[in-house]
């Protein structure tokens, strides 16, 4: 069993190698053959740029994630407060027989905005 192991260790050493040197050549061919030339990157540095930003992209979004989460908490629990202060006025203008205007063009407006927001939550 031991003996089985130790082969499969030293094909993933090949493997491993082989990968390795797989990329220099790669690496080499492009150098050799696309040279860097003014307003042109070689494309090696464009990926090593591409994988530099992959991994900053991932951690920005790694450390805003609780915040975003925060921001949908908050969000709710304004259009839940916003809602229940909506139902007290309501219910204050039932009990005191007080009449409003109607609601101008912009106050409309203003009102339909806020239930498309409450309606994305």
């Amino acid at each position: 069993m031991e003996e089985e192991v130790d082969k499969l260790e030293l094909m993933f050493q090949k493997a491993d190698s082989d990968l390795d040197y797989i990329q220099y050549r790669l690496e080499y061919e492009i150098k050799t053959n696309y040279p860097d030339a003014p307003g042109k990157k070689n494309p090696v540095t464009l990926l090593q740029e591409l994988s530099a930003i992959k991994s900053r992209y991932r951690t920005l979004c790694a450390r805003f994630k609780p915040i975003a989460d925060e921001q949908n908490v908050i969000k709710s629990r304004i259009c839940a407060t916003f809602s229940k202060t909506v139902t007290m006025i309501q219910e204050l203008q039932k009990h005191t027989d007080l009449e409003l205007s109607p609601l101008t063009e912009e106050e409309k407006t203003a009102v339909q905005q806020l239930k498309s927001h409450m309606s994305d939550l």
